[in-house]
């Protein structure tokens, strides 16, 4: 294993909906993703990685603390899945992130694109241990669109705590977040680092550079994802000009499941992103660190989002915070094959808002609760990956042997469907007298005055 004290840089690119069979290295033949491929052929890539969330604000909360989104008082907001522009709500100053950590490790911090953990000043990534920031607050169907009922204020461009452009041009924001990235990695090369990609991309409205639209194999869809492994592709040839690719740990992954409707794919898994069917949870996650991460591994022990808050903090020497309850853990040892390493989970929590529906033990998922009703649920994930057939009165042996693990997380993280508050939640950060960070101002010479896409979700 590489040794603690030699500090490696660290790219975590994350991609918005990008579905589990949405890369050519996880099956898909309607996108070229040689950039991904190449991860997976140079590196590791994990078939049983699980975000926190099916969708955005928990997801991201979860990655950037190592909690459930029910611990860090990111369940719902508002009676809302996600946050929204001028929302009181955000991820608390109380957390620690693992920009935090790696900042007090030393490590220069930034984060590019999507953050989505709150748009008021107090809870900006510049507020949570990033040195620098460059992109949009929340969502890219956020902003003033067309065919929408729903008028948002105009979409915000950040600079760290300033609007530097009201409604940019969505189909160029990869481009320059990728050149943005590039500068970063160049000013910083004589330094440890850790950069936080996060693309918009393939969020809707579907948005990509004109080139990747005239050569998709599957519409703007395909358009995006390809657009990603272009970036992708920079980045890593820019590593590879600095001399940085050995010393530079680099993580690819997406925040939750695809739509599927729009031309994604998350197949041969079950479900679509604001479920918690493998389809909305499962997702791709790719991890290359020369000298230590064996070339062209396949690992199918469960790891999570929430892990990389220990993992990287190991990895810079330090730990994660031991004053609160963190739900990830270090997995160095699977990233490296060590012989025998095996999941640190002894059970993964489905969670959707605050409901419990599912949880995942070994081979097996139940479920307990979906669609605001009581479900009994058994499924053998390592047979039946797609959830089709239900063991659930015939192994009564597994059911009772989960059910334990389903009151222990109600009693700790609580559970909406059956009244229960959990006694291990922290709360959320709360703004008195929000307001959005933009008004629509009818004289200003907005670039895209209103976006042509009517696409949202």
């Amino acid at each position: 294993m590489r040794p603690v004290n030699d500090k490696p840089n660290i790219i975590l690119i994350n991609c918005d909906d990008l579905g589990y069979g949405d890369l050519g290295c996880y099956g898909s033949r309607a996108h070229r993703t040689p950039a991904a491929d190449s991860l997976a052929r140079d590196g590791v890539t994990f078939t049983d990685f699980y975000m926190a969330s099916p969708v955005c604000s928990p997801s991201r909360g979860a990655m950037m603390t190592g909690c459930y989104p029910r611990r860090i008082g990111f369940g719902s907001f508002e009676g809302r899945w996600v946050l929204f522009p001028g929302q009181p709500l955000g991820l608390s100053t109380d957390e620690v992130t693992v920009a935090r950590l790696l900042k007090d490790r030393g490590y220069a911090t930034k984060l590019v694109g999507k953050w989505h953990c709150g748009d008021q000043k107090a809870f900006l990534p510049t507020r949570h241990g990033f040195d620098g920031y460059y992109g949009l607050p929340y969502s890219n169907d956020m902003g003033i669109q067309r065919g929408r009922r729903r008028r948002w204020p105009p979409l915000p461009l950040l600079r760290d705590e300033e609007v530097i452009q009201a409604q940019p041009d969505q189909a160029n924001l990869i481009e320059r977040y990728t050149e943005e990235c590039v500068r970063y990695l160049r000013e910083n090369r004589d330094r440890p680092f850790f950069l936080y990609l996060a693309h918009m991309q393939v969020h809707l409205p579907l948005y990509a550079p004109q080139r990747f639209v005239a050569g998709s194999l599957n519409g703007r869809y395909g358009a995006c994802v390809e657009a990603v492994d272009w970036s992708t592709a920079v980045l890593l040839d820019e590593l590879n000009r600095l001399g940085l690719a050995d010393r530079t740990l680099v993580v690819f992954t997406s925040d939750n499941g695809g739509r599927a409707k729009e031309g994604g794919s998350n197949a041969p898994l079950r479900g679509t992103k604001g479920t918690c069917y493998e389809g909305g949870q499962r997702v791709p996650c790719l991890m290359r660190l020369p000298g230590m991460i064996p070339a062209g591994r396949v690992c199918g022990e469960v790891v999570t989002s929430m892990d990389f808050l220990p993992t990287f903090a190991a990895l810079a020497g330090g730990a994660a915070p031991d004053d609160r309850i963190i739900d990830g853990a270090d997995v160095r040892a699977l990233m490296a094959g060590q012989a025998g390493a095996r999941s640190p989970h002894e059970a993964f929590f489905y969670y959707r808002c605050d409901q419990l529906q599912a949880v995942h033990s070994g081979p097996w998922k139940l479920w307990v609760c979906r669609d605001d009703a009581e479900v009994k649920e058994l499924y053998n994930l390592r047979d039946d990956v797609g959830e089709t057939t239900n063991l659930y009165e015939r192994r009564v042996d597994v059911v009772a042997e989960l059910m334990p693990r389903v009151a222990a997380a109600r009693e700790d993280l609580g559970d909406a469907f059956v009244g229960a508050e959990g006694a291990n939640c922290r709360p959320p950060g709360r703004v008195g007298d929000p307001a959005p960070l933009l008004t629509y101002d009818a004289s200003h010479p907005y670039i895209i005055a209103e976006y042509d896409l009517e696409q949202a979700g």
